[in-house]
């Protein structure tokens, strides 16, 4: 009797691995198995299918970015000129090592257009960030909150909204944004 499989195509077994790598993507496999309930080759086959369908897109270090100099966390809000540059805006982020330190970028409803998290090693380097994203075309203008101190701070997927998945994520309807 096969298990019951989530709108996403996923089982209990599959968000138990896929929260278990979340958690510790370093586990053994064969102890993986052994909380799940399977053979360490049936984890095998269940995680390479979990990659290959997309659920799982990497495996990282999370690294402690205040231990390695970087002191300063902050949100950049963007405005944009046009709706046309956001696109481009993007491209250029991703290839101008001038913006390494922007870790995210996020296109938001309302005001403003994007959203971009930060991590810098010093307020003068912050400023420098700030300058070459103004100089950017179509930026009409940019606001940055900087971080005094961070509360929670979760990498990934929350356990709960991985656990709902099988519920259809509480009975929310995600297919659509108002």
């Amino acid at each position: 009797m096969r298990s019951k499989r989530d709108p996403q195509g996923l089982d209990e077994i599959d968000r138990r691995i896929l929260e278990m790598l979340q958690a510790d993507c370093k586990v053994a496999l064969a102890r993986l198995g052994e909380q799940v309930g399977l053979s360490a080759p049936s984890v095998v086959e269940r995680v390479r299918k979990l990659e290959n369908e997309g659920f799982i897109q990497g495996y990282h270090a999370r690294l402690n970015a205040r231990r390695l100099g970087l002191d300063v966390i902050a949100f950049i809000s963007v405005w944009t000129a046009h709706p046309q540059v956001i696109k481009d805006f993007g491209a250029k982020l991703a290839e101008l090592s001038e913006f390494d330190d922007v870790l995210e970028c996020h296109h938001v409803t309302g005001d403003p257009s994007l959203l971009l998290k930060i991590k810098t090693r010093n307020t003068q380097s912050l400023e420098r960030l700030i300058s070459a994203l103004r100089s950017l075309s179509g930026v009409e203008r940019t606001e940055t909150n900087v971080v005094l101190s961070t509360l929670v701070e979760r990498p990934g997927l929350g356990a709960k909204s991985l656990r709902s998945l099988a519920t259809g994520g509480g009975g929310e309807d995600t297919s659509s944004v108002s």
